[in-house]
């Protein structure tokens, strides 16, 4: 009875468990580069921009959304754009005009990359960090 008690138990871990990995994916940033409209400019890993007036600091921030109905991709990109919404919002809220040297991460993989961006994403969810420099730029 013992037994089959810790069996039964051992399979709804295994069974609870099963499907729940989380894929590291790296996908290409133009989702992201279309979203340069706007005040506050968002520049990639080492993306050309006009040159530095003044450094504000350094920002970072970590989104995780619920996946939805969306494909891994997707929800990929939903995270990337609420999290560089973030990014905008700190720059704004520091008379900032860009955001540079953007990366992106999940957990130890980052990307520092003009043209890519890592994203985690579960059967459940998608997240992702994104971290950059505020700073002004100079008007070209």
């Amino acid at each position: 009875m013992k037994k089959s008690f810790v069996l039964v138990a051992l399979a709804a871990v295994v069974l609870t468990q099963a499907g729940c990995s989380t894929d590291v994916k790296s996908l290409p940033l133009d989702a992201a580069r279309a979203q340069q409209t706007g005040g506050v400019r968002v520049y990639f890993g080492s993306q050309a921009h006009p040159a530095v007036r003044s450094q504000l600091g350094d920002v970072s921030y970590s989104v995780r959304i619920a996946r939805k109905v969306a494909g891994a991709d997707e929800a990929c990109r939903e995270a990337l754009a609420e999290a560089v919404q973030k990014l905008r919002k700190a720059a704004q809220d520091r008379n900032a005009n860009a955001v540079i040297d953007v990366s992106t991460r999940f957990h130890s993989v980052e990307t520092a990359s003009p043209t890519d961006f890592t994203c985690g994403v579960s059967g459940s969810a998608a997240a992702i960090a994104v971290k950059g420099q505020l700073v002004v730029l100079e008007n070209n």
